[in-house]
């Protein structure tokens, strides 16, 4: 398998810009239990960063840890190259040059926008301003005297994220900040924090257990399980070589067949199809439904599977489809085709594999 690479080694390779947030070693034990464990998580200035993993893994500790609502066990953290926690250091949250957005919002309700804007800022003949210029990067000019509860919730947010960027922190740390919308807002107020983050070139770090979140927001994308980061990629090496069967099953849509490895090739029911990395014996292959290919049987083309069901979602469609052995698998295809369930189809596939050596059962 591919090594993992490092965050240092990601954000060297690709920029030459200073680290914003650089974590090194970080351990937090609540008693017996220790539910961040060694954890590496760095940011370069401009850089938006998903901290991506199950409930439970540690990931919204790791992001208390960096905005000093929780102390260290173990491990250092550095805010644009200044150490603001280390065993036996640790600087308050107000002093870390940090931002906060909590998942509800955590709006004052009897303050106005402009108040909530200017909670926590210096009071001085430049706080109108600060709250104007982060108002104006959100879209927001002009609601600085409505209260919260005449916002919709995906202005409550904007509003939440305004304050958050009013004192012009070094980097902005966001705890699921979408998970109370509905649905459809989500998705529209995810896009209109990362064009206001890109825009500002902020350095963020976003908490989430939502993987299409993660792998549409983020340049980078850190995976968390058990307290432990696992990969640290961006979101196409993530989702397209991810270092585990975990891992691949985590990040969207993954299903295996069984084959043989040799070298760079596989085998399978469906041929021999080229590998990103060189196996050996007996492996699983991941197979993401969009890299599949149907084609209709003809007297020229041999058919090796039949359509079981089609789901049709107008901008795609997603067929299952019956391999001569038995074996099921889903394949992500374009509106047009002219494919039903009952055809006879041959299924090949779009490019190389990844795959994992099989793992021995008792």
């Amino acid at each position: 398998m591919t090594p993992l690479s490092s965050g240092d080694d990601l954000l060297h390779r690709g920029s030459d810009a200073p680290f914003a947030l650089r974590a090194t070693g970080l351990v937090k034990r609540f008693g017996p239990s220790t539910v961040v464990d060694q954890v590496n998580l760095n940011a370069v200035q401009g850089e938006l960063v998903a901290l991506l993993g199950p409930s439970g893994c540690g990931k919204t500790t790791t992001l208390r840890l960096i905005a000093g609502f929780e102390e260290l066990d173990a491990g250092q953290i550095e805010i644009s190259g200044r150490i603001v926690a280390a065993p036996g250091k640790s600087e308050p949250p107000e002093r870390r040059q940090v931002g906060m957005v909590f998942q509800d919002g955590a709006l004052f309700p009897h303050l106005s926008v402009a108040k909530n804007v200017g909670f926590g800022l210096p009071r001085g003949s430049d706080r109108r301003e600060l709250v104007a210029n982060a108002l104006r990067m959100v879209g927001l000019s002009g609601f600085e005297d409505r209260m919260p509860h005449e916002l919709s919730g995906g202005q409550q947010q904007r509003v939440a994220l305004a304050r958050a960027m009013a004192p012009n922190p070094a980097v902005i740390l966001l705890d699921e900040p979408f998970s109370n919308l509905d649905a459809e807002l989500r998705t529209t107020v995810r896009t209109e924090v990362r064009e206001i983050l890109k825009r500002a070139k902020a350095t963020a770090i976003l908490v989430t257990h939502d993987q299409e979140e993660a792998l549409s927001l983020a340049d980078r994308v850190a995976v968390m399980w058990d307290g432990r980061i696992v990969q640290d990629a961006s979101p196409e090496e993530l989702y397209h070589r991810p270092v585990s069967k975990k891992v691949g099953i985590f990040v969207g849509d993954a299903q295996f067949i069984p084959g043989t490895g040799i070298g760079r090739r596989v085998t399978c029911e469906m041929g021999e199809l080229p590998s990103h990395t060189a196996v050996e014996g007996a492996v699983d292959i991941m197979i993401r439904p969009e890299s599949l290919r149907l084609t209709l049987a003809t007297d020229s083309v041999q058919p090796n599977a039949t359509v079981l069901t089609r789901l049709f979602f107008g901008h795609d469609q997603l067929m299952k489809i019956e391999l001569e052995s038995g074996s099921t698998l889903n394949a992500r295809m374009g509106t047009y085709g002219g494919i039903r369930p009952g055809d006879r189809v041959h299924v090949s596939v779009r490019g190389a594999v990844l795959a994992f050596p099989r793992e021995q059962t008792a």
